[in-house]
C-alpha cells in the first residue's frame, strides 16, 4: 500500500507537533519532519520525538539539495544520527552525501538497519536524489545508482520541465517499484500526476503539504486535497485515468467536480489536471505518450484553452460532425484499443440549459429569434447548436468582421453591436467575457433591452449572478447562469466517459462551493 506522507515545515518544535497533529487528523499515514526548516540549528530532537505520535521520516536537507539547512555538515549528520537513536522510523540521506562521505555512511549507516527486512520498518534508510532544474534523461541509471547504495527506500524528485517528464518518471517508478520500495515524483504543476498516480503504480509513498502555503517542494497538493478531491483511498492498479488538458490549468474546477461525481456514482476512476504547453506538437506528444503506456489506463480527456483545435486535428476523421463544423473538440474518449474519438459538449450544454429552463425539446427552438453576443469560442458553440436546431440566430460582436465570418459559417445573420438590444429576440445569450470577475460591474446589454418576455443566458460563471442576470431578474426575465452551462458540459463529458448519467446536482454544488471559496 502506498503511504501518504505529509511534510512538516514549521520553524519551531511546538509548531512541528501542531502541524503533525493536523496532518494525521487530515489522514496522513506518516509525517516527514523537515528539520532544516527549524530556526534552532541544534534542535532538541529527543524532546521532539517524545511528543511525536506515529511514524516519522527525519530529513535535514541542505541548501544545495533544495533544503533550508546552511550550517556545518557535522552538525547536520549529528542531528540525523540523534533522530535515528530517538527512534525515527526513516532517515532520509541525500545520495551525493552518502556516496562521498565515509563519515555519513558510518554514522547514518550505523544507526539504520541496512539490508534487513522492510516489513517491520524501524530506522530505515531512504537515499534520495533531487534535481530542482530538470529531469535527467536516463532515469533508469539514477534509480540503479540509488539501489546500489543498499537503501531500504530509493527516492528521486526532479523538476518537470514539461508533462512528458512526468510520464517518463511514472515509467521509471513502475520499473523501480518491482525491485525496491520507491518514491518517484516530479515537482511543479506538470508533476502533479506523479504524486496522485503514485498509489496506482505501487510507490512506497507520496508527499503532501499540511496546508496551502506550507509546501516543502513546488507542486505539492495538500493532504486534504489528496484524500478528498483525488479520492486517494480509492485509487488502485485498476483505476481508470481521466483529466483536463490545458495551459494554464491549476485554476480548473473540473478535477473537483468529476472526482466528486466518480465518488457518488461509484466509478473506479480519478480525474487530473494535465498542464500541457501550447502547440499541437505538445498535445500530440502527451496523448501519444499516454497511449504508449497502456498501464496508465487513460480513458478520456476534457480539453480546454489552448488545445481545442489541436484535439480536433489529433482525432482526424474520428469526430462528431458538429464538432468539426465548430472547429473545436473539448472531449476525447479512447476505446479499449486506444483509438480516440472527438466531441464537443459545449454546444450540447447550451442547448440542454435552454431546453430545461424553457421546458421544451430542441425541436421547439426552430424559428425562435436568438441574439448571441460575441464571436469567440463560446459564441461559436452556441451558434452551431442553435442553427442546427433551426433557431433564427443573430450575432452581435464589437468586431463586426468576426461576427460576419461566424454568421457566414453557420448561415445566419450578423448585425452591428450597437443594435444588440433588438426587441425581436426571445433568447439572449451573452457569450462574451463582459461581467466576468474582476469586472463584475459591467454588463453587455442596456437595461431597456430586458423585458419579461426574454430569456437571458449568461455564459459567465464567475460571479454566478452577474450584473446582467441581476438586471434581467429585476426586469422579470427568465435567467440561466453560466454555472448551469459549465455543469451541463461536464455532465455530458461524464456520460461519454462512463456511460452513466452524471449526478448533476452534486456537480453543481461542488462548482458553487469552489467559486465561493
Amino acid at each position: 500500500m502506498t503511504l501518504l506522507c505529509t511534510a512538516i515545515t514549521a520553524s519551531t518544535i511546538d509548531g512541528m507537533i501542531e502541524q503533525a497533529g493536523q496532518a494525521r487528523a487530515a489522514g496522513a499515514d506518516l509525517v516527514e519532519l523537515r528539520l532544516d526548516f527549524l530556526d534552532d540549528p541544534r534542535p532538541d530532537v529527543d524532546a521532539l520525538m517524545r511528543r511525536m505520535r506515529g511514524p516519522v521520516i527525519a530529513t535535514c536537507r541542505p541548501r544545495d539539495e533544495g533544503g533550508q539547512y546552511d550550517g556545518d555538515e557535522g552538525t547536520r549528520v549529528a542531528i540525523l544520527e540523534q533522530m535515528a537513536l530517538a527512534n525515527a522510523d526513516y532517515i532520509d540521506c541525500e545520495f551525493e552525501a552518502w556516496s562521498h562521505s565515509l563519515a555519513i555512511r558510518e554514522r547514518i549507516g550505523g544507526v539504520t538497519e541496512i539490508g534487513t527486512d522492510t516489513a517491520h520498518p524501524r530506522r530505515k534508510l531512504i537515499v534520495s536524489h533531487h534535481d530542482f532544474e530538470r529531469t535527467p534523461g536516463d532515469l533508469a541509471t539514477v534509480f540503479a545508482s540509488l539501489a546500489a547504495s543498499r537503501a531500504h527506500v530509493v527516492k528521486v524528485a526532479t523538476r518537470a520541465e514539461s508533462i512528458m517528464d512526468s510520464l517518463r518518471m511514472l515509467s521509471a517508478l513502475r520499473e523501480s517499484a518491482k525491485k525496491n520500495p520507491t518514491i518517484a515524483l516530479c515537482m511543479g504543476e506538470a508533476g502533479l500526476m506523479t504524486r496522485v498516480l503514485a498509489r496506482k503504480l505501487g510507490a512506497f509513498l507520496t508527499f503532501a503539504a499540511v496546508r496551502a502555503g506550507h509546501e516543502s517542494a513546488p507542486g505539492q497538493p495538500t493532504t486534504q486535497e489528496l484524500r478528498r478531491m483525488y479520492r486517494w483511498d480509492h485509487i488502485d492498479a485498476e483505476t481508470a485515468v481521466y483529466g483536463v488538458v490545458g495551459c494554464p490549468i491549476g485554476h480548473s474546477m473540473s478535477p473537483a467536480i468529476h472526482n466528486a461525481a466518480f465518488g457518488d456514482v461509484g466509478v473506479n476512476a480519478v480525474y487530473l489536471p494535465f498542464r500541457v504547453e501550447p502547440g499541437e506538437a505538445a498535445f500530440t506528444a502527451f496523448v501519444n505518450g499516454c497511449m504508449e503506456r497502456p498501464w496508465l489506463s487513460l480513458r478520456g480527456l476534457s480539453v480546454t484553452i489552448p488545445h481545442k483545435l489541436s484535439a480536433l486535428r489529433f482525432v482526424g476523421d474520428a469526430v462528431e460532425p458538429l464538432a468539426r463544423k465548430i472547429g473545436a473538440v473539448n472531449t476525447v474518449t479512447f476505446d479499449a484499443a486506444g483509438k480516440p474519438f472527438g466531441m464537443n459538449t459545449d454546444y450540447a450544454a447550451i442547448l440542454d440549459s435552454l431546453t430545461i429552463a424553457l421546458s421544451c425539446d430542441r425541436a421547439d427552438l426552430r424559428g425562435v429569434p436568438v441574439a448571441v453576443l460575441g464571436a469567440g469560442g463560446a459564441a461559436r458553440a452556441a451558434v452551431a447548436g442553435l442553427t442546427d436546431c433551426g433557431a433564427d440566430v443573430t450575432i452581435y460582436n464589437r468586431t463586426a468582421d468576426k461576427a460576419a465570418a461566424l454568421a457566414e459559417a453557420f448561415a445566419c445573420r450578423a448585425r452591428d453591436w450597437a443594435e444588440r438590444g433588438d426587441p425581436r429576440a426571445k433568447i439572449i445569450i451573452n457569450a462574451t467575457s463582459v461581467g466576468m470577475h474582476p469586472h463584475e460591474d459591467a454588463s453587455p446589454l442596456p437595461t431597456d433591452a430586458l423585458t419579461e418576455t426574454v430569456t437571458v443566458f449568461d455564459t459567465v460563471y464567475n460571479p454566478i449572478r452577474t450584473r446582467l442576470l441581476s438586471e434581467a431578474d429585476a426586469a422579470g426575465c427568465r435567467t440561466i447562469d453560466g454555472v448551469t452551462m459549465f455543469v451541463r458540459q461536464a455532465a455530458a463529458q461524464f456520460k461519454l466517459f462512463t456511460g452513466t448519467d452524471a449526478p448533476v446536482e452534486r456537480m453543481r454544488n461542488v462548482v458553487v462551493q469552489q467559486l465561493e471559496a
